[in-house]
């Protein structure tokens, strides 16, 4: 078997409705580690896991349920291949959440989604079979609409056994194109050394994420786009691998599958608190180009999806600040020209993108960004 991951598995859901409980369950480790998330009982950042089945690994990434932390669901669904989605089944479905992060998936283009129906253990057989209604209602006409409903209870450890079979039936390992030039996505980044560590025994900057394509090889150069902000701009980095990590385990070559690592001679202060989160690593000169201004076909959406009252999305206005995110990317893009259903933006931050990847779309209501709608690069 191998040791390797071979598919990430994105967790969503309305925030309270156990999707660290579960991945506990499944995984046997505790996702929120961050001691804001243990003071406040959610997630803040992307979470991730590792678990063996009986015929091999897969990572898991447990997302933030928060209204207010859409940007990071939205970064963890750009790294992973398939979802679970959460429904309490103590509450009615859907939650505004639930309606958001399933629209996410379905823009992402994320097809394999499996629903967990959780907290049985805290409704009659009843209310159980009510809520599942709800469900199938919910996601009709929907990316979901032929996924199964797995009725558990992640507290008790119920049912846990049915829904990893089904994990192992609905999520095949997807056909990966090894030959072509690597893109790792990075959507954490961290300093490993503990205070006090004597400057001979400093380790580099850690970088988390996932590949996208291609292979990556220990000793390698590669660069980072758009890399560190100076007076003139944002200006590439050049590194070099020291170490891959994947599935706990260290290894030569990283190839797409799960969530991973990548060590480097980086100095650690410039990877601190997630400051290269939406960065792009790739062999030096082969990498995506930089976009500072982008000119994007939008598609909206015709109604504000997890917003409590029933508001219907106003078109896009010159001036208007929007949110913008791009694979593992979030940037703030200010419209500066509207022309035939084109919009024309400058970034607060600059992007590394391929022309052909999707962006999404969020306006800020009132204290919240709430999903809009996506867009296609023009240039």
């Amino acid at each position: 078997m191998s040791k390797i991951p071979e598919l990430s598995i994105m967790m969503v859901g309305h925030v309270d409705h156990g999707k660290t409980t579960l991945l506990e369950r499944l995984s046997g480790k505790w996702t929120d580690t961050h001691s804001e998330e243990l003071k406040r009982g959610i997630t803040i950042r992307l979470g991730y896991a590792t678990i063996e089945t009986k015929t091999r690994k897969l990572s898991f990434i447990d997302a933030p349920g928060h209204e207010t932390l859409m940007a990071t669901m939205l970064s963890g669904a750009a790294i992973a291949d398939a979802a679970i989605l959460l429904v309490a089944a103590n509450e009615d479905c859907p939650q505004p959440q639930t309606k958001e992060h399933l629209m996410a998936l379905e823009i992402i283009g994320i097809k394999k989604i499996i629903i967990v129906q959780n907290k049985i253990d805290l409704v009659s057989k009843e209310d159980a079979l009510k809520n599942h209604k709800q469900i199938k209602d919910f996601i009709k006409g929907t990316i979901a609409e032929k996924a199964p409903i797995i009725p558990i209870s992640a507290q008790h450890n119920i049912n846990i056994d049915a829904l990893q079979e089904t994990i192992e039936k609905e999520f095949p390992t997807p056909k990966r194109d090894n030959k072509k030039d690597p893109l790792f996505l990075i959507a954490r980044s961290f300093d490993i050394n503990k205070p006090g560590t004597e400057i001979k025994n400093i380790q580099g900057g850690v970088l988390g994420g996932a590949m996208k394509q291609g292979i990556l090889k220990v000793d390698e150069e590669v660069e980072i786009k758009p890399g560190l902000k100076t007076e003139k701009g944002y200006k590439p980095i050049i590194t070099k691998i020291t170490n891959l990590i994947s599935g706990d385990l260290k290894v030569k070559e990283l190839a797409p599958g799960g969530s991973s690592g990548i060590a480097t001679s980086l100095d650690p202060s410039i990877v601190k608190a997630d400051q290269l989160t939406g960065n792009i690593l790739g062999k030096v000169g082969k990498l995506p180009p930089v976009w500072e201004k982008l000119i994007l076909k939008t598609t909206l959406l015709k109604r504000i999806v997890g917003a409590k009252d029933d508001l219907v999305v106003d078109p896009i206005k010159k001036g208007e600040p929007l949110m913008l995110n791009v694979s593992s990317a979030v940037t703030i893009g200010v419209v500066t020209d509207i022309k035939k259903g084109k919009i024309q933006a400058n970034l607060k931050i600059p992007i590394c993108a391929e022309k052909t990847d999707r962006v999404t779309i969020s306006r800020r209501l009132g204290t919240r960004w709430r999903l809009i709608g996506y867009a296609e690069i023009e240039e």
